[in-house]
């Protein structure tokens, strides 16, 4: 499509002022563009024919001769008019002063930059704003994002003028990953766009992938290594030695317990991962579950020295669910509350009815009074392996995934995890779930 040449036209699109009105362009003014030489090449064209009839006595040779005056005296009043073309590139749009291209801009969900060929900022958007703060006009890009691969970025793309892509991380106030693509803007010359994908979920479970792997491979192999010990020591040294063959038997037990829990729990963690939404639900009497699981926890309350008290408050007793899943939720955190809670003696479970988002729902809490944990830990307390002290943990037989699961599964049943502490003054662990229907 040609451009349209006409200031009176261009005016109207972009609603500047109208200049004075101006004639149509013709087709052919692109095929010989105005000036001398068009004028020179007219003069010529007519000269030609009348030279032709002049030299061979034509009739019409005088025609010709008046014909080759008119067309050098139009050609000459053309010339001294000193008609101004106007050049194509003065009506291309200005991505940085276009209000109409801002309103998309700004509605556009990731944070977008227009900088010049001298990598000047020339416009931002809202979320460019938002995300990376105010972007003064004719700031230089380079020493807005200044890492190494941007740098290189917008050297690249402003050298060969093709699209180029770099990862830029955002380290305050929160750790954000952007996927950066510059590209030159076509019909803008001397324009550049550069867009920032957030990949920032997509690196964070790339790097929970990689510490899973990392973790798992470490709590295996670790009592992997301890039974390989002992089984040497039992075909060496301690092959005749009674005692010790029983003591490193003992230990080899331990060990095993301990790796077949750990791979219970991984896959009870990769079967609701694989599943996350749970399609079958059934009214489950979670107060005769507590009671049940109260019942199968008293040798190890009894060994940790805690008591267990269950108060009910005249709640509902049927929520919406999977028994089972429920069944290790509540297993899960009553254990650990007995395990880490220890110091107080005591763990309190409460029910009462409460209503989120207008759904009656029941909402149990599990609370220990032992130790705490300390603030900085919460936001990551339910990451899988993630132990705020290792150690303990171990040493109370703990795998690292519990609150995985727990998280997983309250997930799965559409409830909330809520986690309150102090340190010195316990825990809270509140389940929500969804009421069931009364049978």
């Amino acid at each position: 499509m040609e451009a349209d040449l006409c200031p009176k036209r261009v005016a109207m699109k972009t609603g500047a002022a109208s200049p004075a009105p101006c004639a149509s362009t013709p087709k052919g003014s692109m095929l010989f563009p105005p000036g001398p030489w068009r004028s020179l090449l007219f003069v010529v064209l007519a000269a030609v024919p009348a030279l032709l009839l002049a030299l061979t006595g034509s009739p019409f040779a005088p025609a010709s001769v008046i014909l080759l005056l008119v067309v050098g005296a139009v050609q000459i009043w053309r010339l001294s008019r000193n008609e101004e073309v106007p050049d194509k590139t003065d009506f291309l749009p200005d991505p940085a002063n276009d209000e109409a291209a801002h309103v998309f801009a700004d509605a556009f969900p990731d944070p977008l930059v227009i900088f010049g060929r001298n990598a000047e900022v020339r416009f931002a958007n809202l979320a460019a704003r938002e995300i990376f703060g105010e972007f003064r006009q004719g700031a230089s890009f380079r020493l807005r994002f200044r890492t190494a691969e941007m740098m290189d970025l917008v050297d690249a793309v402003l050298r060969d003028g093709r699209t180029h892509s770099a990862d830029y991380a955002e380290r305050s106030p929160l750790e954000r990953r952007y996927r950066v693509t510059a590209t030159p803007l076509p019909g803008a010359p001397g324009h550049y766009l550069a867009t920032f994908s957030d990949r920032t979920e997509v690196w964070r479970m790339e790097r929970m992938r990689s510490d899973f792997i990392a973790n798992a491979s470490h709590e295996l192999r670790t009592p992997l290594a301890s039974v390989s010990g002992f089984i040497e020591t039992l075909r060496g040294p301690a092959k005749d030695d009674p005692k010790a063959r029983d003591r490193f038997l003992g230990i080899m037990q331990d060990q095993a317990d301990r790796m077949a829990r750990l791979i219970d729990d991984l896959l009870s963690l990769s079967r609701l991962e694989m599943k996350p939404v749970l399609r079958r639900r059934q009214s489950v009497d979670l107060q005769a579950l507590m009671d049940r699981l109260i019942g199968s926890l008293a040798h190890l309350a009894g060994d940790n020295s805690v008591e267990i008290h269950c108060d009910w408050h005249e709640s509902p007793r049927l929520v919406a669910g999977e028994e089972d899943e429920l069944f290790q939720v509540f297993e899960n955190l009553i254990a650990n509350a007995c395990k880490y809670g220890s110091a107080g003696g005591r763990v309190d479970i409460d029910a009462r009815p409460v209503e989120i988002d207008g759904q009656r729902s029941l909402a149990v809490a599990v609370r220990d009074y032992g130790k705490g944990i300390p603030k900085e830990h919460l936001p990551r307390i339910t990451e899988r392996f993630y132990r705020v002290d290792a150690d303990e943990s171990r040493l109370r037989k703990g795998t690292g995934l519990g609150l995985a699961i727990v998280k997983h599964i309250v997930a799965r049943h559409r409830g909330q995890l809520r986690i309150e502490s102090e340190p010195g003054k316990g825990s809270v662990f509140t389940v929500i779930l969804p009421l069931g229907q009364n049978p």
